[in-house]
């Protein structure tokens, strides 16, 4: 089986609509896709509706957590969507992503960069606001080459000049929410140094003693020598592994599948959850 466990669509930062990445999650040969767009579950019912014979669709959310003044994200699975307080609080954070977005844009105005909140608009359409969404603007005007480019200090970058602060959950609360909807918790690219600081060893050793299900270990922002270490962390501290390619569409390089998830790992994923449950494909328009 091919397992990839993170993955985002127009109903965040992704630039394939629910129905074109389950699509193309079956051309690209998986067995099974997460969707996990960012604080939202707005794109599961379409992606169920198109789901292929033959996918199958783990419903997922990837939630924005601050820790000790450090940004990161924890990947949801297979929870509640319509549980009260893990509701109230993922429209916490997207109600906060429109102000924090049209911060970030009168930043680059005072840096000089000529963007509007009428093209970061267009460009999330339907979507969550993101930074993606202004980072994209900014490969518009010619000012980065790359998304990737833009998330960096001189410009987006936790900390970075045009970088504006958002609500941001306790991860312990939203551990405690999410096991409260039935869902499993994994802590997202836990080492991608590349997007700012990151979460030291001792808070991730707390997480685990407070409910964390897993690491997500193998992901295009961890090199060999990060995995590996990792890996022995989550042996050390009894979480569970996963692999996922943390696919954007055409936002970034990366592909469906580039990275998976043990079958064995995932068969516990589902077996600890009790909010919901996986939806076989059964060859959706």
């Amino acid at each position: 089986m091919r397992i990839d466990l993170h993955t985002h669509s127009t109903a965040s930062d992704g630039t394939d609509t629910p129905a074109e990445l389950v699509r193309h999650a079956a051309a690209a040969g998986l067995d099974v896709v997460a969707l996990t767009d960012h604080d939202t579950t707005r794109g599961h019912a379409e992606a169920v509706a198109a789901l292929p014979e033959g996918l199958t669709l783990v419903t997922g959310a990837e939630l924005s957590c601050r820790v000790g003044g450090v940004s990161m994200h924890l990947l949801a699975y297979l929870f509640d969507p319509e549980e009260p307080a893990l509701l109230a609080e993922r429209e916490l954070v997207r109600d906060d992503r429109v102000p924090r977005a049209r911060g970030m844009v009168a930043r680059l105005n005072d840096l000089g960069v000529p963007v509007t909140w009428e093209q970061v608009a267009r460009i999330a359409g339907d979507g969550s606001v993101g930074r993606p969404h202004v980072a994209s603007a900014l490969v518009e005007l010619g000012v980065v080459p790359t998304v990737d480019d833009a998330f960096t200090p001189q410009w987006l970058a936790d900390g970075g000049r045009a970088w504006v602060a958002k609500h941001e959950t306790d991860p312990f609360e939203a551990i405690r929410l999410v096991k409260g909807a039935g869902g499993v918790c994994v802590f997202a690219h836990p080492a991608a140094a590349r997007r700012g600081r990151t979460v030291p060893e001792p808070v991730i050793e707390e997480m685990a003693a407070a409910g964390l299900d897993g690491l997500e270990v193998d992901h295009m922002d961890h090199d060999p020598d990060t995995r590996a270490r990792l890996r022995g962390l989550a042996k050390e501290l009894g979480l569970l592994a996963t692999g996922s390619s943390d696919y954007h569409g055409s936002r970034k390089t990366v592909e469906l599948g580039a990275f998976t998830t043990d079958p064995e790992v995932y068969g516990e994923i589902t077996r600890r959850a009790t909010g919901a449950f996986p939806v076989p494909g059964a060859g959706g328009a």
